[in-house]
């Protein structure tokens, strides 16, 4: 009576009257073409030493060799063993594919909503100040501060069902809390639209189905330890998709190759503590730069004490984790045409405009697609596709949204850099009061006690202010009492702000006007001039 076991998936056991064998490390489930497998072969109540083998069961010259030489170790006829190996490939054939049966219906499944629910969601999709409303649902999901980046994460997770879907990196030092943004904000998109991983290899994208990852968010933890898919991820970000030729040896041992072809589009969130990231990868992501800010800390740890104190109302978080979700799986993938476009133009202070426009422009689009069921629904006359068109109170709400983000890919210096010489400006005069350094500027020393910074960080930041002629070296000694620095000239930020601000809203006001001019009615022609003409 033959027996097949699969309780141990590493050591898969098969016996009958006669023979016992084992398949150490199991089979693989993908390469249907093949059967590797690592043989344990067994005489039933027998002292004879067990002959253990590696091949592949359909290949049948590895077979027949096989089997001439457990005949000649165990002395039995070859066709009792070649009947065990047939009984033993016909036992492993239907495992292996009740395992890849039982592996894709454990996959997420689609979220299905009852049509209470479908109604439900739909009626807060068009909810008066949706956008206020979502902010609003998002802090509550116990994420603390980071109105506005919360958000901008949520529209861009949102934008996965567009033709053009956003990126976002996060940008800041370790501990602020990036992956935690990220994933309490990816919490509130459908678990079957989102993939998590923490770490890819060079082929890893290449090998999804064609399909697969269609219209789905890649959440990735760091983005460092991810730099070998970066390639990858950049394509599908811009041709919509991947392909790539491999060599492989088909069942006849002859080698042949295919192409492997990944559909696009995917959405890509990503976190890391470089201040400055890979120019390629920046300038096709929105760059969102944490709040470090003493405030914030207080915030988070107050509602960490909270949590652990039991007086967070957690089930509350989790039923507008699912509000969201609802909302989001109700949202149709249509068509967005911005009849704005036109007037709409990037800050001339912005570096590498033909980026950060297009940048904007799906922005803009992504918050029009999200206000759908507030948007007239209209057919192109010439290909019968149905669109929404975007509507001023979306480029303002954007552009709002994006304003310290173009304020960012505006600016010379690194966000960390940037901060780090407002509070060194701030400081200036107690740096450099006579009585301290006999107003010879300020040292390296005065900084660390003032700031606590790291003496690596400290010192990336006066280089990278001096490289940019903000900060100049007055004296001092490399290896004593260290440099002395003086501010060469106030940089004014307030300026840069002020001067980008004002280009926006006259962008804002331009598209305002051309929506109101283009609502007035009309004058008709009186009917006996229009004759008489």
């Amino acid at each position: 009576m033959a027996n097949f076991n699969t309780d141990n998936a590493e050591s898969l056991e098969y016996a009958n009257d006669i023979l016992k064998q084992t398949v150490l490390g199991g089979i693989k489930l993908e390469g249907l073409d093949r059967m590797r497998v690592t043989l344990k072969i067994e005489l039933i109540d027998s002292s004879r030493p067990p002959v253990r083998h590696n091949l592949d069961l359909y290949n049948d010259n590895q077979l027949e060799k096989l089997i001439r030489k457990v005949a000649e170790r165990m002395e039995i006829g070859t066709s009792v063993i070649a009947a065990s190996f047939s009984e033993l490939t016909e036992c492993l054939e239907k495992y292996r594919m009740e395992e890849i049966k039982r592996q894709e219906s454990t996959d997420v499944e689609k979220l299905r909503l009852t049509e209470k629910e479908k109604k439900e969601a739909i009626g807060h999709l068009k909810t008066e100040n949706l956008l206020d409303e979502t902010i609003k649902d998002l802090q509550a999901t116990g994420i603390q501060g980071e109105k506005e980046n919360a958000v901008i994460l949520y529209l861009a997770m949102t934008s996965r069902k567009m033709r053009d879907p956003l990126s976002v990196i996060c940008l800041a030092r370790s501990g602020t809390g990036k992956s935690y943004l990220m994933e309490k904000v990816a919490e509130c998109i459908p678990q079957m639209d989102r993939k998590e991983h923490t770490q890819f290899s060079g082929n890893s994208f290449y090998y999804f189905k064609r399909e697969e990852i269609k219209g789905t968010v890649f959440l990735i933890e760091d983005l460092d330890g991810a730099q070998a898919v970066m390639f990858p991820i950049r394509e599908l970000q811009t041709k919509k998709r991947i392909s790539k030729t491999v060599t492989i040896k088909d069942k006849n041992g002859q080698m042949r190759t295919i192409t492997l072809i990944v559909e696009g589009p995917v959405s890509v969130i990503g976190c890391t503590t470089k201040e400055k990231i890979y120019e390629d990868n920046a300038n096709r992501a929105i760059l969102i730069y944490l709040d470090d800010s003493k405030e914030q800390d207080k915030r988070i740890m107050d509602y960490q004490k909270l949590l652990r104190a039991g007086m967070v109302e957690t089930y509350k978080e989790k039923l507008l984790q699912e509000k969201l979700q609802y909302m989001q799986s109700v949202l149709e993938p249509i068509k967005v045409v911005n009849p704005f476009a036109p007037f709409i133009d990037i800050p001339k202070e912005v570096f590498k405009p033909r980026r950060a426009l297009p940048l904007l422009l799906s922005f803009i689009e992504a918050v029009t697609f999200y206000h759908q069921y507030q948007r007239e629904e209209k057919a192109d006359e010439k290909t019968g596709e149905i669109y929404i068109e975007v509507h001023p109170e979306d480029v303002e709400k954007a552009i709002r949204l994006m304003q310290d983000v173009l304020f960012r890919k505006a600016d010379e210096l690194s966000g960390a850099a940037r901060e780090f010489y407002q509070w060194v400006t701030a400081k200036e005069r107690k740096f450099t009061d006579p009585n301290l350094n006999k107003g010879k500027g300020f040292y390296a020393r005065d900084v660390r006690a003032e700031s606590r910074i790291h003496p690596r960080t400290l010192n990336r930041y006066l280089n990278e202010l001096s490289e940019y002629g903000l900060l100049q070296v007055t004296g001092g000694n490399k290896n004593t009492t260290g440099y002395s620095y003086k501010l060469l000239k106030k940089q004014s930020i307030e300026s840069l702000q002020k001067s980008i601000t004002e280009q926006l809203d006259k962008v804002i006001q331009t598209v305002w006007k051309k929506y109101k001019t283009a609502k007035k009615p009309t004058k008709k022609k009186d009917s006996k001039t229009a004759v008489g003409q």
